[in-house]
């Protein structure tokens, strides 16, 4: 069997025709419409093209536009396969500097049954569907799935990056939200040897990118004589590194509900502790959270901020495992919003009177607008992730979010071409 992780032969933009800060984009499934026209108003050649394609053959359209830049040197071949390193800076809410490390390789496709690759989100029909037209029809990946592996003795960070960090990255651009990412590129085929061997046996948990991994694996099958589509082009980084950090995601009630009925309703399973200071009601939340279940509220025409705490053995009420007992989203979404507030898993799934917010500010403002409350939920924890993922099970729905995002259009990964080695 081939090596778990291997370099690619990578397709990238060629830097001498074009701004890396004018062609890359985010995924796609955080590009609305407005921002899509933007992107493409920057330049011909962003990437947005090709990951959102336009026109009635939309798919056919992207496999001409991929065509035709790869003909004009707008898109050409990295000379040798390589290990993309990319190395991502930023300042978060609180101004810490934050340095994200991580590397652009390919692994081999593995079903979920084989507990090497571990899915923590559900997936939908047709999201898979739109990206498996895509990459059938322009045999290329254009963005990474994000896998994170567990090495305590950070082998890689601390043998392999010293290396080419002194040096001048490969290439360096900063994102619309402000965070640079350098990248450097490892094609020194001991040390591609060295990364691969560390990885060999490594479980992954997929991240970010659940529907572009199924697609992968569909895709795999539906080609079987293609011994690239084999193997996925993703992005891995270490949860032994403090500066992978996962945000929540919020709650937003879109249901018209009165605030005493919802904190009567809450009542029956949390204690309930009023604020009226919003960073102490931030910091609270995360504090209780490492001690028992926590979630905080805030509700329409309301400037208290409420601390809610779930009072022991309220989590029994779930008919689940207890492994998902034991989680805080687990527990609003099957005794509150299923339970309390009627809602349907078809509308949590469609978002159908709720809203899932990651932005701490949006989510606040929400109660000023519409919203009748707002759940604001604490930091997800990396060990209650990676329990349930490992017993077989799936989060709720949105519950993480992996910031930042992976930039689009740094590396292509083309399907057709050279074979495995």
């Amino acid at each position: 069997m081939q090596q778990f992780v291997l370099p690619i032969k990578a397709i990238v933009y060629n830097q001498k025709k074009v701004s890396l800060k004018e062609v890359t984009a985010p995924p796609y499934d955080v590009i609305d419409n407005n921002y899509k026209e933007a992107l493409k108003n920057r330049s011909d050649y962003n990437i947005v093209n090709l990951i959102l394609p336009d026109g009635k053959d939309k798919y056919k359209n992207a496999k001409q536009i991929f065509d035709e830049w790869k003909n004009n040197n707008i898109l050409i071949s990295y000379d040798k396969s390589a290990i993309f390193y990319i190395i991502q800076e930023y300042k978060n809410d609180k101004g810490k500097d934050i340095r994200r490390k991580g590397f652009i390789a390919r692994n081999r496709i593995e079903d979920f049954s084989s507990k090497k690759i571990l899915p923590h989100e559900f997936t939908m029909a047709g999201p898979k569907k739109d990206r498996l037209d895509l990459v059938t029809a322009t045999k290329a990946f254009f963005s990474q799935i994000f896998m994170v592996y567990n090495d305590p003795e950070m082998k890689i960070e601390n043998e392999i990056l010293p290396k080419y960090t002194s040096s001048e990255p490969y290439m360096d651009v900063t994102d619309d939200l402000g965070v640079r990412n350098i990248v450097y590129v490892i094609d020194n085929e001991k040390d591609i040897e060295f990364i691969s061997n560390t990885l060999e046996d490594k479980t992954l948990l997929i991240a970010d990118g659940h529907h572009r991994y199924e697609t992968s694996m569909n895709y795999s099958k539906l080609n079987p004589e293609n011994e690239n589509a084999k193997y996925v082009m993703s992005y891995f980084t270490n949860a032994a590194d403090e500066n992978l950090i996962i945000y929540p995601t919020h709650r937003i009630i879109e249901k018209d509900i009165a605030s005493d009925e919802i904190l009567k309703k809450v009542s029956k399973y949390y204690d309930i502790e009023k604020l009226t200071d919003k960073e102490i009601f931030l910091n609270r939340l995360e504090e209780e959270n490492t001690k028992q279940i926590t979630t905080g509220l805030i509700l329409k025409n309301d400037k208290s901020y409420y601390i809610l705490k779930l009072k022991s053995g309220a989590e029994k009420n779930i008919d689940a495992p207890e492994v998902l007992q034991n989680l805080d989203l687990t527990v609003l979404h099957e005794i509150i919003l299923k339970k309390e507030f009627g809602y349907t898993e078809d509308e949590l799934m469609s978002q159908n009177g709720i809203k899932y917010e990651k932005k701490e500010n949006e989510a606040f403002d929400s109660v000023k607008n519409d919203a009748s409350a707002c759940f604001i939920m604490a930091s997800p924890k990396m060990k209650d992730i990676l329990d349930i993922v490992q017993e077989g099970y799936r989060m709720p729905q949105k519950s993480t979010y992996f910031y930042p995002k992976l930039l689009s259009g740094l590396v292509i990964n083309c399907l057709e071409g050279e074979k495995i080695k």
